[in-house]
């Protein structure tokens, strides 16, 4: 049995990361977490909002993944859990004049059970009327109306920003996960332990969106010290994602995503220095593969038994490097051959969020496997989530 329960309230147009950062990565740390929308049912899905900046006065947008519900709005018992997570985007404008979902809220509320809503999630307390005389942020478009509810606004100085109120967890932009998901953990009755390790992420233009994000921001909130790199760029310099998605088809359909911001130069690196490494899949690992420095970096981390969690298309980086002999894995199906030419030996991933350990090794199908994915790396590491109860 998980050891809390958290509620995610869901609407059409979400924005992208700030529902599945928080959702996967809660999961991750062995928080069970149920995604709701009202007029919807379990099975269903929620289209999401890419919402990124581009140098314009205000952020863009571009539809994102669609984000598969697992629960029902209409079960929802507010008492079965102890936490409530607010997304931003598109979605709060509409719910906030659904007297359901506010009711819903107030119950959290009034039960003074942890809440943390980002960006314009907020949009969601003001007309629940929870943030009266309460210390939040959000996105600045927000501020007239938490003001106007009488909250005493902190301005966001960085879309990294968090302000903690008691049971009251907010912050500015998904830029500020990390410390969001951190905090919401510890008003949880959350701890980490273990948690202090130097991880490499191997990125590449057209990675997938959630395959970079989920893992990076996950392991971030934990404490941990995470350096993402490209070839060829520097820290600062940007990837831009794929959005790979399930839509019906015979196989995945492919949007444009966010812009990953790289904090490291991969020509600085040194290997010696990370305890792990991640390879993110997508289609940037199809041309990482024919870099020379890139399958030493990965050799090099195999041969020194150090831990490797890679996802999807990135175990097409692991064959070419000639570190899959032996070895058992999973990948996305259309990996396989890559895999068994490899030398390795194929596991099936049915479903396709299953992930395998083999030694230092592990391996995930896609992006839906992410929380198993990264509680199996958590595991290599010895980083460990514990919640004490509450009342």
């Amino acid at each position: 049995m998980a050891a809390k329960r958290v509620l995610l309230l869901c609407g059409d147009y979400m924005e992208d990361y700030e529902a599945m950062v928080p959702f996967q990565a809660l999961q991750a740390y062995g928080v069970s977490v149920d995604a709701v929308c009202p007029g919807k049912k379990a099975g269903d899905a929620c289209p999401t909002a890419v919402h990124k900046p581009i140098g314009h006065q205000t952020y863009a947008e571009s539809k994102g993944h669609n984000f598969a519900l697992n629960a029902s709005f209409d079960e929802v018992d507010a008492a079965a859990y102890d936490g409530l997570v607010i997304p931003g985007g598109r979605a709060p404008e509409y719910l906030a004049m659904d007297e359901k979902v506010l009711a819903l809220v107030r119950k959290f509320s009034d039960a003074k059970k942890a809440i943390a809503s980002v960006c314009h999630g907020q949009l969601i307390l003001a007309a629940a009327g929870v943030v009266r005389d309460r210390t939040c942020t959000a996105y600045p478009a927000v501020k007239p109306v938490l003001v106007a509810a009488g909250a005493k606004w902190v301005e966001a100085d960085t879309m990294k920003k968090c302000v903690v109120d008691g049971n009251l967890v907010t912050a500015a932009a998904y830029d500020g996960h990390p410390e969001f998901i951190s905090l919401f953990v510890k008003a949880l009755g959350g701890s980490v332990a273990g948690a202090d390790k130097r991880i490499l992420f191997l990125c590449g233009d057209y990675m997938e969106d959630y395959e970079v994000m989920v893992p990076f921001q996950a392991l971030q909130a934990l404490g941990c010290h995470v350096d993402a790199v490209c070839p060829d760029k520097g820290a600062g310099d940007k990837c831009p994602t794929a959005i790979h998605d399930f839509e019906g088809d015979q196989t995945y359909s492919e949007k444009p995503g966010h812009d990953f911001a790289l904090n490291a130069s991969f020509d600085s690196v040194d290997a010696s220095s990370y305890d792990a490494l991640v390879i993110p899949g997508g289609r940037a690992p199809e041309y990482l593969a024919l870099n020379e420095k890139v399958l030493s970096l990965a050799k090099g981390f195999m041969d020194k038994g150090k831990p490797v969690a890679s996802i999807c298309h990135g175990q097409q980086i692991l064959a070419a490097a000639g570190v899959l002999e032996g070895r058992k894995c999973t990948a996305y199906p259309a990996v396989k051959l890559n895999v068994v030419l490899g030398g390795g030996t194929w596991l099936e991933p049915d479903p396709i969020h299953r992930c395998f350990t083999d030694g230092n090794l592990v391996t995930g199908a896609a992006w839906p496997a992410h929380p198993e994915f990264v509680a199996q790396l958590m595991a290599l590491l010895g980083i460990k989530v514990s919640f004490t109860n509450q009342e």
